[in-house]
């Protein structure tokens, strides 16, 4: 619990420091890209952005989480796939995260549809593709056990992806 309200207030941290640099007109959706650049990465619901709302009380900072969610319904996120993934991560700083190297070294494998990609400097985090290879989502995993990841990607990574 208390690692759900440390996430929240970073979000909402790396939110503020970030929400007056993207300007766009209500009601549009923002890119992958965007939405990064405000510090809205992973898969979050509309939902979350009303829990946001409730802690910092910015309507402009919740009006650019409204363009950044994906909307809530049954069980919406879980029946997302991707394709194939790519982790990508700065090999200079793997030393700072043994999760992503125990995953990369013993469990990569199980994954032909994750290509691993070392860009100097990158934190470590997973770009989601879709069935043409297009970017579609980027997920920081910088804190994520090695079962976490394992279980994301045999939750959202589509089986028989394998692009050889």
């Amino acid at each position: 619990m208390m690692k759900n309200g440390l996430h929240l207030f970073s979000l909402i941290i790396i939110t503020i420091s970030s929400a007056s640099m993207v300007v766009s007109s209500s009601g549009e959706q923002l890119s992958s890209k965007q939405c990064e650049d405000l510090g809205f990465t992973g898969l979050a619901l509309c939902s979350d952005c009303n829990t946001l709302y409730e802690y910092v009380k910015d309507k402009e900072l919740m009006s650019d989480c409204l363009k950044c969610c994906t909307e809530d319904s049954d069980d919406s996120v879980s029946k997302i796939t991707y394709s194939g993934a790519i982790l990508e991560v700065c090999m200079r700083k793997l030393v700072f995260y043994p999760e992503i190297v125990g995953f990369i070294e013993e469990e990569k494998s199980k994954f032909p549809a994750v290509k691993v990609q070392y860009v100097f400097n990158s934190p470590p985090k997973l770009i989601m593709l879709d069935d043409e290879g297009q970017h579609k989502e980027t997920i920081r995993i910088d804190n994520w056990k090695r079962e976490h990841l394992l279980q994301f990607l045999r939750r959202k990574v589509k089986p028989n992806s394998a692009t050889s």
